[in-house]
């Protein structure tokens, strides 16, 4: 008897995974805000004027996700964000830094929300990717970019947030993300291979 009610405790899984995998849903989401990164401090440079400061780039994300399970109160998604911010502005009191920088991270990720079907569906993601960062060949001051240009790194993003639907098939986003990347090459020793690149955003869910 009992291995009677373990063979359809199994059937029964099997048979909601069938059921979860045929409501498999996507996701298509774009979002506009700032990425944030902390200044880092150039060791020995002069007290007054030690920092290197990165202005809060205007940045873009695309996003695609997919449903693959559907538990009611919980939902699944492996999502891939593409985040791409086209300029942060550096500042440092001496003439060697880049003048700015471009960046991306692709990420790939598992999402998963609290009550994906009502009206407010909070979430979290964790995955990994890789990202790169574009220094421009020019110095802050003027004058030609010695450094090398061009660096890719690998990438840990962990985010969280909130999905409010508007209609079924459209929903408003808030979200914050850190990509956890390594460093632009700035030509200045900050003691530093890693950096946090926090995105603040909002923006737009369409499921389809």
């Amino acid at each position: 008897m009992a291995r009677q009610r373990f063979g359809i405790a199994v059937l029964i899984a099997m048979a909601l995974l069938t059921v979860n995998a045929a409501a498999q849903s996507n996701e298509i989401a774009g979002s506009i805000g700032r990425v944030f990164i902390s200044d880092q401090g150039v060791l020995g440079a002069n007290p007054s004027n030690a920092n290197i400061h990165f202005g809060n780039g205007l940045t873009y994300e695309a996003n695609y996700a997919r449903r693959f399970i559907n538990l009611g109160i919980l939902a699944v998604h492996v999502e891939v964000p593409f985040v791409f911010t086209p300029t942060v502005k550096l500042n440092f009191g001496q003439n060697i830094v880049p003048k700015s920088f471009r960046s991306y991270f692709v990420t790939p990720a598992a999402r998963l929300n609290l009550f994906p079907t009502t009206a407010f569906s909070p979430w979290i993601s964790v995955g990994g990717g890789f990202g790169r960062f574009g220094e421009s060949d020019q110095l802050e001051f003027g004058g030609t970019n010695p450094g090398n240009r061009g660096t890719t790194t690998g990438v840990f993003q962990t985010g969280l947030g909130l999905d409010v639907k508007i209609i079924p098939v459209l929903k408003l986003r808030g979200e914050v993300r850190d990509f956890y990347s390594g460093v632009p090459q700035l030509n200045a020793n900050t003691g530093k291979d890693r950096q946090h690149n926090i995105y603040v955003a909002g923006g737009l869910v369409f499921s389809f």
